[in-house]
């Protein structure tokens, strides 16, 4: 039986200088911002103690520009690149998450031969592996091999295990983050997280009437629409917009009910996390099912695969290289969040000796302070929650940050890393930051957005084809406003560090101006 506080000494066995100290150049680096950061600032009214920074090369030579690079900060989204960096190092590029349809042991397979043979007598397991591309397209596709396997009626229930991770439901009764927990930024995930439980439906209006259409494929579930048209933008249409309700009779059929007002002359697609996702998938798997002819008597409920059932069907994910470039990209919260839950629930599965009250955000966020102490990297102020930046008390410095990227610039899968980057001004979240500047498509960044936070951290190879990482983060109650200033200082490195002229913060600027170590951090823009 071992609990957190043995699990280090466990984990380091056969490490040699595991924990030793990170050892790097200690000149002095330049305590000055350039002119249009600092102008940036100014005009977004934010000072430069809401500020942290690192410029340093990727050969790991003296950082060209810090200040307040050792404040913990709150990073928004950039956390995701601890948690994808960490996950390519100890679980590989090519990892993948499996997802089974099983039966116990004591019911045969079926037989072509016979109508009663095509029939599961008993309970189907559905067994999440903590896939984040979980999709209802691949859970029909492993529908459809259970049918094409003769199974063509199932007559017991279909248990729902998502015990891979643990808490296995720690979304019941958690507290919204915000106000709006049907967005998908919001979703909490579970090992069984099919389509991030999104309820996709589509409005069309005319300038008299509006239709609505439910997209996802859903059995017993239908739209009450009871919207009406208006006079007003179409790209505006959020803002009349009532939160659906939901009503589940006693026969199981559930009605969405769409309320508030609709643009005129507007089509748009909405998908909103609104139903109980034991429901959710139900309604699926009915569908699903009924379409290609099977038959199903039996409801969605929670439970765990018993030892002796056996795999009918298994479909594997794609590769953490491939789901990385979706999780950096888009900057997408649950997936990043189900990678940071399997880093723990590997961790658990690979120990020799059973965990006691250790849950997969413990044994995952032990994961990564081993891999920072085996590189070095100081974690004192390190705070990870959820590995995904959304929420309220994660932290990290800038050197933190940096140390980060500088290791992973060195490693075996720097270019799967570096791949799941978001290229300025080409795609992902920098898609539309800085066009037409010396920066686009030169460097690899991903930002990070919260109401009292901005941030960038990645890649920048300048003019003279040096490379660079760049860390910024500013958290302030006008953050959002200073987005600019992070902006010019990407420009700034890749028009080359000795390219402008700096003034603004020295040293015994930054000395007086001393950095609030607990920013005001609320809900998120996007």
């Amino acid at each position: 039986m071992i609990t957190v506080r043995s699990m280090h000494r466990q984990l380091c066995l056969g490490f040699i200088g595991c924990c030793l100290p990170f050892v790097s150049a200690q000149v002095q680096a330049q305590q000055s911002l350039p002119q249009s950061v600092t102008l940036a600032l100014q005009q977004a009214g934010v000072p430069t103690s809401a500020l942290a920074v690192i410029v340093q090369p990727v050969d790991r030579s003296a950082p060209k520009l810090a200040i307040h690079e050792d404040v913990p900060m709150s990073p928004a989204s950039t956390m995701k690149l601890v948690t994808s960096g960490v996950a390519l190092e100890v679980l590989g590029p090519t990892y993948k998450w499996k997802t089974q349809l099983l039966s116990d042991e004591s019911w045969k397979m079926p037989s072509n031969r016979s109508t009663k043979k095509n029939t599961l007598r008993g309970p189907l397991y559905l067994r999440g592996g903590g896939a984040p591309d979980l999709s209802w397209e691949r859970l029909g596709m492993m529908l459809r091999t259970l049918y094409d396997q003769g199974i063509h009626r199932i007559e017991g229930d279909l248990i729902l295990d998502r015990s891979f991770f643990e808490p296995s439901r720690f979304d019941l009764n958690l507290p919204p983050f915000d106000e709006t927990p049907d967005a998908y930024y919001n979703v909490i995930p579970d090992a069984l997280l099919v389509n991030s439980n999104l309820t996709s439906f589509e409005l069309d209006s005319t300038q008299k009437k509006m239709q609505t259409r439910l997209s996802s494929p859903m059995a017993r579930v239908r739209l009450n629409n009871r919207m009406t048209v208006g006079d007003f933008p179409c790209a505006q249409w959020e803002q009349r917009w009532i939160p659906p309700t939901i009503k589940t009779d006693r026969r199981h059929r559930t009605t969405i009910t769409l309320s508030g007002e609709f643009p005129r002359d507007c089509k748009i697609t909405n998908s909103l996390n609104i139903l109980d996702r034991n429901l959710y998938i139900e309604s699926l798997v009915r569908q699903l099912w009924t379409e290609m002819g099977g038959q199903w008597k039996g409801r969605a409920i929670d439970g765990t695969v018993p030892p002796t059932a056996t795999a009918l069907v298994e479909k594997s994910s794609d590769t953490l290289a491939d789901n990385l470039r979706i999780i950096n990209k888009r900057s997408d919260n649950a997936m990043t969040r189900l990678l940071y839950l399997s880093l723990g629930a590997e961790l658990s599965a690979g120990l020799s000796t059973k965990m006691t009250g250790v849950t997969s955000f413990n044994a995952a966020e032990e994961r990564v302070r081993l891999w920072m102490r085996q590189q070095g990297i100081d974690d004192q102020g390190f705070v990870i929650e959820n590995g995904s930046g959304l929420s309220r008390s994660e932290r990290i410095s800038a050197k933190q940050m940096s140390s980060f990227l500088l290791h992973l610039s060195q490693s075996n899968w720097f270019a799967e890393f570096s791949a799941s980057l978001p290229i300025v001004a080409v795609d992902g979240t920098m898609r539309k930051r800085l066009v037409g500047t010396v920066a686009a498509a030169r460097a690899r960044i991903k930002t990070g957005t919260l109401r009292d936070t901005v941030a960038v951290a990645g890649y920048v190879r300048d003019q003279q084809n040096r490379h660079w990482v760049v860390v910024g983060m500013i958290n302030h109650e006008y953050a959002a406003k200073a987005r600019p200033a992070l902006d010019a200082l990407i420009a700034w490195v890749a028009s080359g560090v000795e390219s402008e002229a700096v003034e603004g913060l020295t040293q015994a600027q930054a000395a007086a101006e001393p950095m609030s170590r607990q920013s005001s951090v609320s809900a998120p823009l996007q």
